[in-house]
């Protein structure tokens, strides 16, 4: 029937355009997900390097505390979780105490500012304390007097506040370890102040209900690199997969319908 044929051929036009845009489509998303895994692995090999990196600083004998004129090079990614050994006399009357929730329980970090002999100065995060010992007189503990050497890993500030919570300085309220800001509440000049701070180790031998509680340092590093990257190329070969069988069928279906269209 030439009227059942003319309609056929009308359809194998848009077939194939329907064909020829869904070829172009599946490209773009195969390209896509392609680019998404190749990124995801890239960021694998540096996760693994940064996990190599930092626990072979935590595991090293401790070096000096940087120094004033190194203060501008110190960067996450050169010194963060060092392990830092420095002496000095802890100004126990400017100690400021932020909020914190640890494998012990919600409390307090208690940082307290080390004076060096240099007249510099580093703020130590001495340890946690449960709420009944923010006051050091029930801490169980004697607050370190004189000259003493600290041992720890050094940490970046921590700038602004917690997740949805602003540090308070005028109301002493703390959410997060703002080295620039806690120095500034406590009349430090802002000079002298070095722009991290020091996770101290535990002190050698204290009672478990003796305060602070140092050490406490959580090195973790989400690492899911591998299981995305693994994701983004089974999607690409989904799409490629999905392609292939539509595009080997659709021939089939056209020879149907003009079959269809044929008969009497």
């Amino acid at each position: 029937m030439p009227e059942a044929r003319s309609g056929t051929a009308g359809r194998t036009p848009r077939r194939t355009l329907r064909l020829s845009v869904l070829a172009v489509g599946a490209a773009l998303l195969m390209v896509l997900f392609v680019s998404l895994g190749t990124w995801q692995v890239q960021r694998l090999a540096w996760k693994r390097d940064l996990i190599a990196r930092v626990d072979a600083r935590v595991h090293a004998a401790p070096v000096p505390a940087p120094p004033a004129a190194q203060w501008p090079a110190v960067t996450p990614a050169s010194h963060e979780y060092l392990r830092i050994a420095l002496r000095g006399r802890y100004l126990h009357d400017k100690e400021a105490l932020v909020q914190a929730t640890t494998a012990l329980g919600s409390g307090f970090w208690v940082l307290t500012p080390l004076q060096q002999d240099d007249g510099s100065v580093v703020i130590v995060n001495r340890g946690f304390v449960p709420p009944p010992a923010r006051d050091p007189v029930q801490r169980g503990l004697a607050a370190p007097e004189g000259t003493v050497r600290v041992e720890g890993l050094l940490r970046i500030s921590e700038p602004k506040g917690g997740f949805l919570r602003s540090n308070d300085p005028a109301g002493d309220r703390w959410f997060s370890r703002d080295v620039s800001a806690i120095a500034a509440a406590r009349g430090l000049p802002a000079a002298q102040v070095a722009p991290y701070f020091i996770d101290a180790d535990d002190t050698p031998g204290r009672a478990a209900n003796a305060w602070p509680a140092g050490g406490m340092t959580v090195i973790r590093f989400p690492n899911s690199h591998l299981v995305y990257a693994i994701t983004w190329y089974a999607l690409a070969l989904m799409v490629l997969a999905g392609t292939v069988y539509i595009w080997r069928h659709e021939p089939s279906h056209r020879t149907r319908g003009a079959a269809r269209s044929d008969a009497p």
